[in-house]
């Protein structure tokens, strides 16, 4: 049995200027947990990646937030694989619900940015969730399956292991409604039975599901402490360096 080292990813969206997130990264640099401990993880905004990715630490890693699944082409406003690749970050946001349900973001072209991002080597931070209807109406399960088998069409094994999935009900993002550490790794238990179901089970327990959706200082714990839950991805609570270092602390002791 494979031990899960948790992960801690920063979402920043679309804040920090250039010296805010520096001031961020000489803040929080040198407090990293080594990377068997904990993955610490910033999403930053393109703009950032490469200036971040310069004075990253060795326990700190960068990832996009968002690509365009194709090589290069004529896609005003938007950023290729390689230069995400090129600007250093190691790992890709994909599928966030801003990106589904504000620009339009298919599960398709989810899948889509999946096979890009094996393609130039960027572990996928696949995002999923569901809207308050579909947990109203007990449909979650079946919206989460639906995505996760698009999301991983033709993925192959090896390549759902280098994947993180994280889980984040979209009614519970930046709401202040927080699902319960129960009902979120109840979901998340949910999530692993159909990776079982793709890939088998010795897959499945090896890849990482976090929560997301208004995680706090106050609640990180009581989520981690829970069997399947293996870190959490953070908005605006994760903006404050000393928050994240709460955060960070608290999967080392997970």
């Amino acid at each position: 049995m494979h031990k899960r080292v948790p992960v801690i990813a920063a979402n920043w969206k679309m804040f920090k200027t250039k010296d805010e997130a520096l001031e961020f990264i000489f803040a929080v640099n040198g407090h990293m947990p080594s990377t068997d401990q904990v993955e610490s993880i910033i999403c930053a905004p393109a703009i950032l990646l490469n200036l971040l990715v310069k004075r990253e630490g060795e326990n700190l890693r960068i990832a996009a937030q968002n690509m365009h699944y194709k090589d290069e082409g004529a896609f005003t406003g938007e950023n290729s694989p390689a230069q995400v690749k090129t600007a250093g970050a190691e790992y890709i946001l994909i599928g966030h619900s801003e990106r589904r349900n504000i620009f339009n973001e298919t599960d398709e072209e989810v899948n889509l940015k999946m096979h890009a991002a094996f393609k130039y080597d960027l572990a996928p931070i696949l995002c999923i969730g569901e809207e308050l209807d579909v947990r109203e109406s007990n449909q979650t399960k079946q919206v989460l399956d639906n995505q996760l088998e698009i999301a991983f069409k033709n993925v192959t094994k090896e390549q759902a292991l280098k994947t993180i999935v994280a889980y984040e009900p979209v009614w519970a993002i930046g709401t202040g409604k927080t699902a319960t550490p129960q009902m979120a790794n109840e979901t998340i238990k949910d999530v692993r039975s159909k990776l079982a179901h793709l890939y088998g089970n010795e897959v499945a327990m090896q890849i990482r599901i976090l929560y997301g959706g208004s995680v706090k200082t106050d609640n990180i714990e009581a989520l981690l402490e829970e069997s399947d839950i293996d870190g959490a991805l953070i908005g605006g609570a994760a903006l404050d360096h000393n928050n994240f270092l709460k955060f960070v602390e608290a999967a080392k002791n997970k």
